[in-house]
């Protein structure tokens, strides 16, 4: 497994490669902000916290290039909720 998440701005997702299988949050640029739409996790991969590696180092680029974040994917919005530092981040 690997800890690096990319920024894939060709498919509009931030990926972590783990296991023979890739987490995704997929995304769409809106202005000045990023619309997280969707975040998935291969079934094997469940359970071992990758999507919120995926989404705290997807944040953290998002705040690295001075965005917001827009909250469409349930995930992203409970791990915002649960996480009071990266608040500031939304829209």
């Amino acid at each position: 497994m690997t800890d690096e998440v990319t920024n894939n701005e060709a498919r509009k997702h931030y990926e972590l490669h783990a296991e023979g299988g890739i987490a995704v949050a997929y995304y769409e640029p809106r202005g000045g902000a990023v619309a997280f739409v969707h975040t998935v996790v291969p079934e094997h991969l469940q359970g071992r916290g990758l999507a919120s590696m995926l989404i705290k180092a997807a944040l953290a680029d998002v705040r690295k290039r001075r965005l917001k974040v827009i909250a469409e994917c349930s995930f992203v919005a409970r791990y915002i909720e649960r996480h009071p530092e990266e608040q500031d981040l939304l829209v």
